[in-house]
């Protein structure tokens, strides 16, 4: 039986659990570093299919390995954990746990990948080796990716893949690309401190709201002008805080952003030029600063000869399936497994193809369920072209 007949067989027969796993993480989500249900909900199946998985230390995150022992290991890699947000799906699987919610599709890659695992463990001899990777905490920057990859994850390891679901792409649809996928992308938060005072009197104190828009405007303008325009580099401040009177100069006060590139070049060099920025444009104005800089995940870089075996896994599951993609502003800590081995990630087409695109990481996001088989069958299809 070739990989792709046993794809097909084993969604013929067990596509509804495939649907019904989903639903199943989807209405019990878990944030990062506390999924303990979700991986003994997916070690257990595996355990049921006759294969031995390993669960990372801390509980959560699991690896399996199954097929030929000998020679290095194609890796398939799927992420676990939820988003601190409340669903409003309105889905009869809707999240049943206050304020958090599947809202970037981690619940589909999940079952996706647990079905690939049984699909495969019926096939008698396997091409080359597998390893599944279940991984935790992929939305905690810097991501959990770095955690599997000291328990282990990808020793023996000589390439990895994975899927990503995108609802800007029909149902049906796959789409790779080779080179950069996906942004790096780091978090800032500056605190401004100073005495304080009347709004009547600035001159006698540091004017810290005035501080926070000097930076608002200016440290994304020093970015423009310091960093190459065709590395896509963008800050964009997400919260800002100061005071509660209209008549008084507040002594605290934050703001906060993210900073995306899509160069990893660029991305090494960001916190030394917003570092000297944030001083910099407040050296005049007397008031005291800390900067806390998160860095966060390289882009995803998709190596040349990995994407061509995803391109051809894409192909294999139809004639129309391949679609383009352009590189995203979004970044995915898949791409510290491509610090260390040659890999690639697609993505995932999940829109019904009707009415409004619902994006990642909004209360709203769901998927077209018929991107499950599709998703399985391209995984699949990867262990077949990398032999």
């Amino acid at each position: 039986m070739s990989l792709i007949d046993a794809a097909d067989s084993w969604l013929d027969a067990h596509y509804d659990d495939l649907v019904a796993w989903r639903r199943h993480i989807h209405a019990h989500p878990e944030l990062g570093r506390q999924e303990f249900a979700t991986t003994q909900f997916v070690a257990s199946h595996l355990a049921d299919a006759g294969l031995n998985p390993k669960v990372l230390p801390g509980g959560t995150g699991l690896t399996c390995d199954f097929g030929p022992s000998h020679g290095p290991r194609i890796a398939l890699r799927a992420d676990m954990d939820a988003l601190p947000m409340a669903e409003r799906t309105g889905a009869p699987y809707a999240s049943v746990v206050p304020n958090v919610a599947h809202a970037c599709g981690h619940d589909a890659h999940t079952a996706m990948l647990l079905g690939t695992a049984l699909a495969l463990s019926a096939v008698p001899e396997l091409p080359v080796g597998v390893r599944l990777i279940f991984q935790a905490a992929e939305e905690l920057m810097p991501g959990g990716a770095i955690d599997a990859i000291a328990a282990g994850a990808l020793t023996g390891v000589s390439r990895i893949f994975a899927l990503h679901c995108d609802p800007r792409l029909a149902v049906g649809k796959v789409a790779v690309r080779p080179g950069p996928i996906t942004s790096a992308a780091d978090q800032v938060e500056v605190t401004l401190h100073s005495h304080g005072g009347h709004t009547s009197r600035p001159h006698l104190t540091g004017d810290l709201v005035y501080g926070l828009g000097t930076l608002i405007t200016g440290v994304p303008g020093v970015l423009s002008r310091r960093i190459d325009p065709r590395n896509s580099t963008v800050m964009v401040w997400g919260a800002v805080n100061a005071g509660v009177a209209a008549n008084a100069i507040p002594q605290t006060g934050t703001v906060a952003g993210t900073i995306r590139t899509a160069s990893r070049d660029t991305w090494l060099t960001l916190e030394s030029i917003v570092r000297e920025a944030v001083s910099s444009l407040l050296a005049p104005l007397g008031i005291e600063h800390s900067v806390q800089y998160r860095r966060g995940v390289p882009p995803v870089v998709n190596e040349e000869v990995s994407t061509r075996i995803l391109t051809h896994a894409i192909e294999a599951v139809g004639p129309d399936v391949l679609a383009d993609t352009r590189q995203s502003g979004g970044g995915e800590d898949f791409s510290w497994y491509l610090e260390e081995v040659p890999g690639a990630m697609a993505r995932l087409g999940v829109w019904t193809g009707r009415g409004p695109q619902k994006d990642l990481h909004q209360p709203t996001f769901d998927i077209d369920e018929r991107a499950l088989a599709v998703g399985v069958r391209v995984l699949v299809n990867i262990i077949d072209q990398a032999s």
